[in-house]
């Protein structure tokens, strides 16, 4: 299994819990597709919304396994990529598309099986006479991204980890859901959930609290 399909495997809850420098945007960026998940590094652009030239630039220079990663402002007036470009993205090798913004063409793009993960849908159409930027730090829903940070999406969300970082987060990540699995067998024997998640419950303790819950929360059967 390659480096981007553990990270997948993974989730965008675990890494976002267990990664100790994983960055979780604000913005509710969304698949098109429930189910649809990317890993890769990001791909940065700044678009001037109501234009899309400089998504079709990044397009024209993204490498094979790469986001694009598209600040838009936050706008959803307009939809700057919708099915052409995505099969122009899939034709290059590009891993998927984030935008802080809205998309078009969705049901196609869902077809297709290209992740998008956009602020919605719009199908007002853009011009192409801005450049805008590439290559460069983009914030988004309140995080930095950074040219080359891994990106991992999912139906959950969207995390970002650190190009420097992006080992230690996998394998904390990895380390969690073999405590979790651990957890679930417990869960399964019938082990209180409060004594398998750690919660301060000695033996005594819980003996405490169950008594305590016995005599506050369960009130006896009315006599006939």
């Amino acid at each position: 299994m390659t480096f981007t399909h553990r990270l997948v495997a993974l989730g965008t809850a675990t890494l976002g819990e267990a990664a100790q420098d994983a960055r979780i945007p604000k913005a509710q960026l969304r698949p098109v597709r429930p189910g649809m998940r990317l890993a890769g590094p990001a791909r940065t652009v700044r678009c001037l919304h109501g234009d899309n030239l400089a998504l079709h630039l990044a397009i024209d220079r993204a490498r094979t396994g790469d986001v694009l990663v598209v600040d838009y402002g936050e706008n959803i007036d307009s939809g700057p990529f919708g099915e052409l470009m995505a099969l122009a993205c899939q034709m290059r090798g590009i891993a998927g598309l984030v935008i802080d913004g809205a998309v078009r063409d969705s049901d196609q793009i869902a077809a297709m099986g290209f992740p998008v993960f956009s602020r919605g849908l719009n199908i007002r159409g853009t011009t192409k006479l801005n450049q805008g930027e590439l290559d460069i730090n983009l914030k988004i829903g309140g995080v930095m991204i950074y040219p080359g940070d891994m990106i991992v999406a999912d139906s959950d969300g969207v995390v970002v980890l650190p190009a420097s970082s992006v080992k230690e987060g996998l394998l904390a990540g990895e380390m969690r859901v073999v405590n979790e699995k651990r957890m679930m067998r417990r869960l399964r024997s019938g082990e209180p959930a409060l004594q398998v998640f750690g919660l301060g419950m000695g033996d005594t303790s819980w003996q405490k609290l169950q008594a305590w819950v016995q005599a506050e929360w369960v009130q006896p059967l009315p006599e006939d």
